[in-house]
């Protein structure tokens, strides 16, 4: 039974801090493998400034090299928009494998917007991992008033997969402070490095 992170995103560029949360869930949940799953297109985050995906993902695979982490188009292939539309069809396609979802502080603090979010707290337990500035919104954003009960201690987050869902632990380490806004902000057409590209697939992750 392989154990994966499941980071979704943009990834609009990838960058050291996605590769940071990656590796320190990692270390934190005794993880096999962590899965980037570049978004064909976040309902969340306008579609002005949004690179191609094909150049996302060449970003994603350059920024996980050497390391434990696939950078995969798979949501394009499932022609899933949701989060909670993937975690239906991944357990399916991937049944010896056990799913974690990570996601940033950010995230936490505007998770009661995404579609059927408590859903997705009853398909898969939820690492949320500190970011500089959203700890405080996090704490106190809807999605966190109904999941307080279920937080677990963060000394017993390698045994995520035992927990009774909904399940959510707090990591806290020193996050990379790099975002993908200032990044787009210093280099606009940074897409441009990674076009011409192939055509977006999920070949990083083969079906069993």
């Amino acid at each position: 039974m392989k154990r994966i992170g499941l980071l979704g995103g943009s990834f609009n560029p990838a960058h050291k801090g996605h590769r940071a949360i990656s590796l320190h869930a990692l270390r934190a949940l005794d993880l096999d493998e962590v899965w980037w799953l570049v978004s064909p297109g976040n309902p969340l985050k306008p579609q002005e400034g949004m690179a191609p995906l094909s150049a996302r993902l060449a970003s994603a695979r350059k920024m996980a090299r050497h390391a434990p982490i696939r950078a995969t188009a798979i949501e394009a292939r499932l022609k899933t928009r949701y989060t909670v539309d993937t975690l239906t069809k991944l357990p399916r396609m991937f049944p010896k494998h056990r799913f974690i979802w990570l996601m940033g502080a950010d995230n936490l603090g505007q998770f009661h917007k995404w579609r059927d979010w408590r859903g997705i707290a009853r398909q898969v337990p939820i690492a949320v991992v500190a970011r500089p500035g959203y700890d405080r919104k996090a704490r106190a954003s809807p999605a966190m008033g109904w999941l307080r009960r279920a937080v677990r201690p963060a000394g017993q987050a390698k045994n995520w997969t035992r927990w009774r869902l909904p399940a959510l632990v707090l990591l806290r380490f020193r996050p990379d402070p790099t975002s993908a806004t200032s990044l787009r902000a210093a280099d606009p057409a940074w897409h441009r490095r990674f076009s011409p590209s192939p055509e977006p697939d999920s070949t990083a992750i083969a079906h069993p």
